[in-house]
């Protein structure tokens, strides 16, 4: 669960432009405020249901814009190849592996 609240949150900070107000405040109280569904049913005098509903259409939402769009893919390799760059550049790498990974870092652009 911590795994796929964690994958959520990127995805909101990525994508929440693309959202409605009422889905934005649905998940940040859920996501990032962690409130429960009836607290947050209760807040909009809504049903559970409602909320629950609203949530996993957004979840979808924002998987669908990820598959299109992959920014969050892109953001995770980019950390990868910021990682290996820096210990490239600590164990002093030659300069020409250092060089293929700042290709590969130009190549997700």
């Amino acid at each position: 669960m911590l795994e796929k609240t964690l994958r959520m949150n990127y995805l909101y900070d990525f994508y929440q432009s693309l959202l409605t107000t009422k889905q934005r405040q649905y998940m940040e109280l859920y996501f990032l405020d962690d409130w429960s569904l009836g607290e947050i049913a209760e807040e909009f005098e809504v049903s559970r249901q409602a909320v629950y509903d609203n949530i996993k259409r957004t979840e979808s939402m924002l998987e669908e814009y990820e598959g299109k769009l992959t920014l969050f893919s892109k953001f995770e390799e980019r950390s990868i190849l910021m990682k290996k760059l820096k210990t490239a550049i600590e164990k002093d790498a030659t300069k020409e592996s250092i060089l293929i990974i700042v290709d590969s870092l130009e190549r997700l652009d």
